[in-house]
């Protein structure tokens, strides 16, 4: 009986390790996870898809066709973990721990969502007016601290590589912490409504809802609504 066990666990042991090491996987069935490039040892892709399968709805993957794990010459040369394009999530194989790994793909499902519900999240101007207040404040903050700010910054939505240059490199990480803290839930969501609603979604999924309900209320009013479409 004690060979019999041995052996049982020694197969059991021989399967998880094999699926464990398997390149392909799915997420919620349908989205191909592709393993191109090897994980550390640390991070088993079948508990980042499960955790990503029990915190976001099926319905808001429909928009990602396949998931390559790779780290690609672009995400060097513009300081990235991961990316969102024409339906395919590219996420980095150098992840520091789970954790890491499954923030950097629910970013960009978030990124997927906005594309496939742009009208419904934006076409009421309730998000952008709310990231356009909290980023006016933000610049005003920068204006009393001394900084020279362009003002056609204060009505642009869109990603400015020369701004968040600005932000990160003139300003620098723990002035920006600082200046943003209960305006933003990250200093990266400053830099655009795009980037404004993927650390939103992130948050609202991964991490504390009710405080980006209390942060973000018109964010936070859409994406539930986007959560039960």
């Amino acid at each position: 009986m004690k060979n019999r066990s041995n052996i049982e666990n020694f197969l059991l042991e021989s399967h998880n390790r094999s699926l464990k090491d398997s390149k392909e996987h799915t997420l919620h069935g349908t989205v191909l996870v592709s393993i191109v490039d090897a994980l550390p040892e640390n991070v088993d892709i079948r508990k980042v898809l499960h955790t990503i399968e029990n915190s976001i709805p099926e319905h808001l993957v429909y928009g990602i066709d396949s998931i390559y794990v790779e780290h690609l010459e672009d995400f060097d040369k513009r300081n990235l973990n991961a990316l969102y394009k024409s339906g395919t999530i590219y996420v980095t194989n150098l992840q520091d721990d789970e954790e890491d790994m499954i923030d950097d793909i629910v970013h960009e499902i978030a990124h997927s969502v906005e594309s496939l519900y742009k009208l419904g999240l934006y076409q009421d101007l309730d998000i952008v007016n709310e990231f356009l207040g909290k980023k006016k404040r933000m610049l005003d903050l920068l204006k009393q601290e001394g900084y020279n700010i362009d003002d056609q910054e204060y009505n642009n939505v869109d990603f400015s590589k020369q701004f968040d240059d600005f932000l990160y490199k003139q300003v620098g990480y723990p002035v920006l912490s600082s200046l943003t803290k209960g305006l933003f839930l990250s200093p990266y969501s400053s830099t655009s409504v795009r980037e404004y609603f993927a650390v939103g979604f992130e948050s609202y999924f991964l991490k504390d809802r009710q405080y980006v309900k209390t942060m973000c209320p018109k964010l936070y009013s859409k994406i539930t609504k986007v959560s039960k479409i």
